[in-house]
C-alpha cells in the first residue's frame, strides 16, 4: 500500500472511531422548562412541588446507550410548592437545608438491562444520589429517547441532537435526614420524584 492511501484510510478511520464517540448533552435548557416533580402522598396533607433548577451533561452514544455516563445537578432552592409555608418548611434546616445544601446531584455510574428499539432505550440505572449532603446509591428505571436533527424545532435557529431521559423513583426522607421517624401519621416517610427533562448536543 502506497503511503499516501495508508494515510488515508488511517484518517478514514479515525474519523468513523471520533464519530461514533458519545456527545455530551448538555441539560442547562435554554427554553427553560426542564423540570423534576416531587410529592409525599401523605393521607392528611398531601405535598406535591417542582424543581426548575436543572443542569448537568450526560455523554450518550445511540449506538451504544449501555457505555452512557454523566451528572445531574438541581439547585435545592428550586424547589417550589403552592403553599407558602410548606414551601419555608421545605427550604429549612429541618427539611433541605438549602443554605448549607444547595445542590441536589445524581451520577450516573452504570447501565443495566439495556433494551434498545428505534431511537429509545430503557435502562435500570445505577447511581450516587446526593441530597442533604448525604450520598447513597440508588436504582433508577429509565427511559432515553434520542431524537436527531430535532434540536431546531425546540429552539429555532439551532442545529444539534436532543436526548430526553424520564424516570421514577422514590426515596426514604429518613435515609437524607430529613426529619427521621417524625410525623410519618401526617407526613409520607417517602418521598416520591419524577422527571422528565431534555439536553441538547450543539452540531459542531
Amino acid at each position: 500500500m502506497k503511503i499516501p492511501v495508508f494515510i488515508a484510510c488511517l484518517s478514514f478511520g479515525l474519523a468513523a472511531i471520533a464519530g461514533a464517540a458519545p456527545r455530551a448533552y448538555d441539560f442547562n435548557d435554554p427554553k427553560g422548562v426542564n423540570g423534576i416533580q416531587f410529592s409525599l402522598d401523605s393521607v392528611l396533607e398531601p405535598i406535591v412541588g417542582t424543581a426548575s433548577g436543572v443542569t448537568g451533561t450526560v455523554h450518550f452514544d445511540p449506538a451504544s446507550p449501555a457505555a452512557t455516563t454523566g451528572r445531574i445537578v438541581v439547585a435545592a432552592r428550586s424547589l417550589v410548592v403552592p403553599n407558602a409555608t410548606q414551601a419555608g418548611h421545605i427550604q429549612g434546616k429541618d427539611w433541605l437545608d438549602t443554605a448549607t445544601h444547595a445542590d441536589i446531584t445524581f451520577e450516573l455510574v452504570k447501565l443495566t438491562a439495556v433494551s434498545t428499539k428505534e431511537n429509545e432505550t430503557t435502562a435500570t440505572a445505577t447511581g450516587k444520589f446526593t441530597l442533604k449532603g448525604v450520598t447513597k446509591e440508588i436504582t433508577v428505571p429509565v427511559r432515553l429517547t434520542h431524537l436527531a436533527d430535532a434540536m431546531g424545532k425546540r429552539v429555532p435557529g439551532t442545529q444539534g441532537d436532543l436526548l430526553v431521559v424520564r424516570g421514577e423513583f422514590s426515596i426514604k426522607r429518613a435515609d437524607y435526614g430529613i426529619q427521621p421517624g417524625q410525623m410519618e401519621d401526617t407526613v409520607n416517610p417517602l418521598i416520591k420524584l419524577t422527571l422528565a427533562i431534555v439536553g441538547s448536543a450543539p452540531k459542531a
